[in-house]
């Protein structure tokens, strides 16, 4: 979907695929047939866009066979489906019955990780539409925070490093400018954008910048003005925002609350949990821990990394932190120029959720991942954007 700024830009909002398992291209073009079309259809569009996420092997194939290439931007085309935006967060494995750890490897200081986000970076200049220079790519935040020493961090900043020349040499061939996004995370080594500002101030050029997942800024308590203010002061560019909600919890004490709480307790995914003490941040890398031990305090309000759907907060006494969501946009694409022009509804989390608010049919995910986006579009409207054909 596309939306002109009062500046003259064009910003565009799409969904991102990861909420789909898909290993193989086989199983990315049965996306594009069971999914995306579907979500198009559904909001009455002619043209709708997708954050295209491709695992190692869908990439190894694409990058590697021109011909499946050209079939697949194709597909893209008669579909009605349009790419800016990829996700090259997850490398593999993501739709397996348990990610957790596994999700941050192969991480920036280990070689595979420059040659995937390389391979998706020149897979995109041929994926992106022919009226669009410019696409965008999401990527881990350095690493997990475990083991990672002043060694890492000169290993990770070499290939970061790396990685901007060869996005540089990349334009000079093709014409079309592909920028990579750091995500910060909580539990990572950049948990917080002000956390990326030190390793990104150091790159030469403006080739990597910040994604802002605005799940994960609530997560961590961020306040998004001055996240964004930070951001701005110290030059590091936004390439890519993801609209998601984390779950928030405003008595974690209360027996009814931890209750609810531990229904989102699930095994495929972390679910780092925090909450804000007089020293700081306090955390834990997951739900489960959060709630069986008395690792945070419970007399603040906690938030978990659940990506819940936009639309459907969850019932009392739990809910999302929507607002927080709203907040950040309006700071993003709401001023005289956008921050960022590339937005990405990201719930990948629809398969994890309680049994009772799962979707039981691929309609019914259709029709969430619609309501969703009908959600982001309205917000993007009524901050003076208009939505175009």
């Amino acid at each position: 979907m596309r939306f002109r700024h009062p500046d003259g830009s064009t910003v565009h909002l799409a969904y991102c695929t990861n909420v789909h398992p898909a290993e193989t291209l086989d199983g990315v073009l049965a996306q594009l047939r069971d999914h995306c079309e579907p979500v198009r259809r559904s909001l009455g569009r002619d043209r709708l866009g997708i954050g295209l996420w491709l695992a190692k092997g869908a990439a190894h194939t694409l990058t590697t066979d021109p011909v499946a290439l050209r079939n697949l931007r194709a597909e893209l085309d008669r579909r009605g489906l349009e790419v800016v935006t990829l996700n090259g967060f997850p490398y593999d494995g993501f739709g397996a019955e348990e990610v957790k750890y596994r999700v941050y490897t192969p991480d920036w200081t280990d070689p595979e990780r420059l040659a995937h986000t390389t391979d998706l970076a020149r897979l995109l200049t041929a994926l992106l539409p022919d009226d669009v220079t410019e696409g965008t790519v999401s990527t881990l935040p350095l690493a997990w925070r475990t083991d990672f020493d002043e060694h890492a961090a000169a290993t990770a900043g070499a290939a970061l490093t790396t990685l901007s020349g060869q996005l540089d040499a990349l334009e000079e061939l093709t014409g079309k400018s592909i920028r990579v996004a750091l995500e910060p995370e909580p539990g990572c080594t950049v948990e917080t954008t002000a956390d990326a500002i030190g390793p990104l101030t150091a790159l030469p050029g403006d080739r990597i910048g910040v994604c802002v997942d605005t799940c994960h800024l609530a997560t961590s308590f961020e306040d998004p003005a001055t996240a964004l203010t930070a951001l701005d002061t110290a030059g590091v560019g936004i390439p890519k925002a993801q609209l998601s909600a984390a779950l928030h919890a405003e008595e974690p004490g209360r027996p009814e609350v931890r209750a609810a709480l531990a229904a989102f307790d699930e095994p495929r995914f972390l679910h780092q949990t925090r909450t804000r003490t007089p020293g700081g941040l306090r955390g834990t890398d997951d739900l489960g821990e959060a709630l069986a031990t008395d690792a945070l305090p419970d007399t603040a309000p906690w938030r978990a990394h659940f990506h819940v759907p936009l639309h459907a907060p969850p019932a009392p006494p739990l809910t999302s932190t929507l607002p927080v969501l709203q907040e950040a946009l309006a700071l993003l694409v709401g001023g005289v120029e956008p921050r960022t022009r590339h937005l990405e509804v990201e719930t990948y989390t629809w398969q994890a959720l309680p049994p009772e608010l799962r979707p039981r049919t691929r309609t019914q995910l259709v029709d969430g991942i619609a309501a969703e986006l009908t959600l982001a579009r309205d917000l993007l409207t009524d901050l003076g954007l208009k939505e175009l054909p």
